[in-house]
């Protein structure tokens, strides 16, 4: 038994060993893993131990100053807190511009919510303002700090260099790009180009008709920006002008409006605008055109875009009159004031001076508008402009005005129509004058006149005015009996009279200026046509009704021979004169045509009469006779269709009496007024 114990002791202590053999080989096993594990985890970090090797000596030196005094470090340490602080609120305030950056650089939402994209971009100002505020303060603070470092030799020196150099670079860079690295001038671009759609989307040129009296303005003229995008412009200019980009905001806006005011006056037709010439009559057809444009432009098109202008400009109205002046200049105002300078410069010419009235009426109907729209000093070149062309117009009238009465006594020295028509001055004289003294020209001219008067302290009135053009008028009348004596024949002198005469009292009977000559003068001038018709008769046609005498043909009334042979004679005589009185007076003219064809009656009735009773009683006589036709040339019918084509005017004949002429002011003619003698349709 004892045997069996001591065996069974030992096979447990070999199992014990063995055990123990098993668990040191299983634990050297396992240590041999690890060790591979760690190898392979060390072969894949090398590099980065390599890395931290290298970083060491910096490493080292940033460390260095914990080998200061401990008094001095924690003396420092409360330095580098205070200077810390703003440092890192100016941080945050980065991070906060940082932020707002997708928003502020995405069109869309400057688009979609204009009032939401100017609310961020009132965040962005006020950060910057903070940052304008502070980041100076911080960067200053950090600056001392490393300064304090550098003077008590807290740190390495390198270190402090290190410092000081990168805080020159942060100040140079944020002063080179701003401190929100270029992040609200993308903004404000971006709102310059919003704000330049919005202005061409609605700067279209309005679709114009010709402005008249019958057309109402807002038909014409159709609503411009609707107010929703005023307003838009309005916020929008005045972010931009907050942060200094007014004029190129001024100057987008005058290019769109002024282009588009431009466009819409042109789409009339201005062409005219662009006309020279020395000759007034060449640009009268356009002068009635030009008012009616012009007072068009002014009244609606300008009036219109001066509010629009001031709505827009709302917030900023510093900028509001100079912007407007640069559209009105665009759109072509001082066009119209040129046109109205190239007509000034025209040669003198009594319809000059007519012209130069309308052009006058125009501006001074419009001058209330003028001073308001024009005022200031933003439109010193339109004021100035339009005073010189004012100081023109009234010059240049009253120079016409003074010359007509000497140029019409000038016209004494010129020969009178060779048909004895009516001289082409009178006809013009007469209209002319009446024009004068009629409306608008009377107050015009009498305003024009008073204010050059004025300039010279002098008085002028209407009276003075009329008692000028009547003083016009009876020079030309003076004038007929010059004319007269230049015919070499009485009867035409005659019927020169006859046709001048009527003239005046039929052109100026119930006119104005017949009404101030009074009824008397008028009576006068149809007594004198009375008088020189009854003497033009008796000279020449009356002269030939004695020809056809009975005398002598009674007593020898049964000598049938004897008869016919006075017969003979008297209608050879008869048909001689009246040959060469018609043909001679074939060439003359009775300009009225009611006068003319009284005149032929007149005439036929001296003659045709007597004529059918002396062929009726002895006709016979002759007509039997071979050589009838020699004697008999024209039946009572002839006569009659023959006289009634006397007097008619000629087309094309050259009218005399005269070519009126204006003197500078050198006494030297320089410029035929033929105006006076051209189409009476000019004289409206």
């Amino acid at each position: 038994m004892g045997v069996d114990r001591e065996e069974e002791e030992v096979l447990e202590e070999e199992e014990r060993r063995m055990a123990s053999l098993l668990a040191a080989r299983q634990a050297l096993r396992s240590g041999v893993d690890r060790s591979r594990a760690l190898g392979r985890a060390l072969a894949r970090e090398a590099p980065r131990l390599e890395e931290i090797q290298a970083r060491l000596p910096l490493m080292e030196a940033s460390v260095r100053p914990i080998r200061a005094a401990t008094e001095a470090l924690e003396t420092a340490g409360g330095n580098i807190d205070r200077a810390l602080g703003p440092a890192a609120a100016v941080l945050k305030v980065f991070d906060a511009v940082h932020g707002l950056e997708p928003t502020l650089l995405a069109r869309e939402s400057l688009a979609e919510d204009l009032p939401g994209y100017l609310a961020v971009l009132a965040q962005l100002e006020a950060a910057l303002r903070l940052l304008a505020d502070n980041c100076g303060l911080a960067a200053q603070w950090l600056a001392d700090i490393v300064a304090y470092l550098g003077e008590r030799k807290l740190t390495d020196p390198r270190f402090v260099s290190d410092l000081s150099d990168a805080l020159g670079r942060l100040k140079e860079e944020h002063s080179a790009a701003g401190l929100d690295a270029g992040l609200l001038a993308a903004a404000l671009g971006m709102l310059e180009a919003e704000f330049r759609r919005l202005l061409a989307e609605h700067s279209a040129p309005l679709a114009m008709k010709e402005p008249d009296s019958s057309t109402p303005a807002a038909a014409i003229v159709p609503s411009r920006i609707p107010p929703v995008v005023v307003h838009k412009l309005s916020l929008i200019l005045d972010r931009l002008a907050a942060n200094g980009r007014l004029d190129g905001c001024s100057a987008a806006y005058a290019d769109a409006r002024g282009d588009t005011v431009g466009a819409s006056l042109r789409a009339l037709g201005l062409d005219y605008l662009k006309e020279t010439s020395e000759d007034a009559q060449v640009l009268s057809p356009s002068v009635e055109r030009w008012g009616r444009h012009l007072e068009f432009a002014v009244h609606h098109l300008l009036e219109a875009e001066r509010k629009l202008c001031a709505a827009v400009f709302e917030r900023r109205q510093e900028a509001m009159p100079s912007c407007f002046a640069e559209i009105a200049a665009r759109a072509g105002i001082l066009d119209f004031l040129k046109f109205g300078r190239a007509l000034a410069d025209t040669r003198k010419d009594p319809i000059k001076l007519l012209r130069l009235l309308d052009v006058f009426d125009s501006l001074n109907k419009l001058r209330p508008d003028f001073n308001r729209l024009f005022g200031g000093k933003a439109c010193a070149e339109i004021q100035s402009r339009t005073r010189e062309l004012v100081k023109m117009l009234v010059d240049g009238s009253v120079e016409i005005f003074e010359e007509l009465l000497v140029q019409v006594e000038l016209q004494r020295n010129m020969p009178p129509p060779v048909d004895g028509g009516v001289p082409r001055l009178v006809s013009f004289v007469a209209k002319y004058c009446n024009q004068l003294l009629g409306e608008p020209y009377r107050s015009v001219l009498t305003q024009v006149i008073t204010i050059h008067r004025s300039w010279r302290k002098e008085a002028f009135d209407d009276k003075m005015l009329v008692e000028a053009v009547l003083n016009i008028v009876k020079t030309a009348e003076i004038n007929f009996e010059t004319w007269s004596k230049a015919y070499g024949d009485t009867t035409l002198s005659c019927l020169f009279m006859l046709n001048v005469h009527w003239h005046f009292f039929k052109h100026l009977k119930g006119t104005k200026l017949g009404e101030l000559l009074g009824d008397a003068w008028l009576r006068e001038h149809e007594q004198y046509k009375d008088y020189y018709s009854a003497v033009f008769l008796r000279e020449s046609w009356g002269t030939l009704a004695p020809l056809l005498s009975r005398e002598g043909l009674i007593m020898f009334s049964k000598g049938q021979a004897t008869a016919r042979d006075l017969v003979k004679q008297r209608l050879k005589s008869f048909n001689a004169n009246f040959d060469e009185m018609f043909q001679k007076q074939s060439t003359w003219v009775i300009s009225d045509r009611d006068l003319q064809q009284k005149t032929c009656h007149l005439v036929v009735q001296a003659i045709v009469p007597i004529y059918r009773s002396f062929m009726q009683n002895y006709g016979p006589l002759v007509e039997q006779d071979i050589s009838a036709s020699k004697y008999v040339k024209y039946s009572a019918e002839d006569l009659d269709k023959m006289l009634n084509t006397l007097f008619l005017p000629k087309p094309g004949r050259p009218r005399r009496a005269g070519s009126f002429q204006i003197r500078n002011s050198g006494d030297k003619i320089t410029s035929a007024m033929t105006g006076l003698y051209r189409s009476a349709s000019t004289l409206k």
